[in-house]
């Protein structure tokens, strides 16, 4: 579990979230020999990783991705569990958005989900119109 305590986050809430398998096999080398209050990213000294604003902006320029802000990846999770069918309240505790308002100005609707709305409606008439033959 994935536990954010309350006053730890942008809105005071605490929440605790189910890890992906992903997830947790990307931090079990983190938290290797660590105990349960330690601080899961630290440096080789042992000391906890406060910022990493320009590691992270190091790290995107080398990938080829420079504008990419660690944010964005909160829209990007949203997006992706609404695509899976998540719904989107569940998504809304995921993310910790308090107000529907505040969701949606997220925008987590892109061109691609757009089209694949209108093929799954084609398909749908497809499968009507083979049924009434």
């Amino acid at each position: 579990m994935i536990r954010l305590e309350v006053g730890e986050t942008k809105n005071s809430d605490g929440r605790t979230v189910k890890m992906t398998d992903e997830a947790y096999t990307s931090l079990v080398p983190c938290v290797s020999g660590k105990q349960p209050n330690d601080f899961v990213f630290t440096r080789d000294n042992g000391q906890p990783v406060r910022d990493f604003r320009q590691t992270w902006k190091n790290a995107c320029t080398r990938a080829g991705v420079a504008a990419l802000l660690f944010h964005d990846l909160r829209r990007t999770g949203a997006r992706n569990l609404r695509r899976v069918g998540v719904g989107e309240t569940t998504i809304m505790r995921i993310g910790g958005w308090k107000t529907r308002s505040v969701f949606d100005r997220y925008n987590i609707v892109d061109e691609s989900d757009l089209v694949d709305a209108a093929e799954k409606l084609n398909q749908k008439h497809r499968e009507r119109m083979s049924r009434s033959k």
